[in-house]
């Protein structure tokens, strides 16, 4: 199984970068064997992170981009 652990030191909502990691908020995105840590400058721009909408874009497809037709 190809398992990954990726960290970030770079808190995405600020752009800064974290000096102190261990001490810091921080959050894991991902599965148990394909993960990212993120850390964060505070509990504010964690949950600023956390607050940002996830958008599904291929939900709101009248037609689906599979053709199942013999054509090809």
């Amino acid at each position: 199984m190809n398992e990954s652990h990726s960290v970030s030191t770079t808190d995405p909502v600020t752009g800064f970068s974290i000096e102190n990691p261990q001490a810091q908020p921080y959050l894991i995105e991902g599965t148990a064997t394909n993960n990212l840590t993120i850390y964060f400058e505070s509990d504010a721009t964690r949950q600023a992170y956390i607050d940002i909408p996830i958008q599904h874009p291929e939900q709101g497809f009248r037609v689906t981009l599979d053709n199942p037709t013999d054509e090809y």
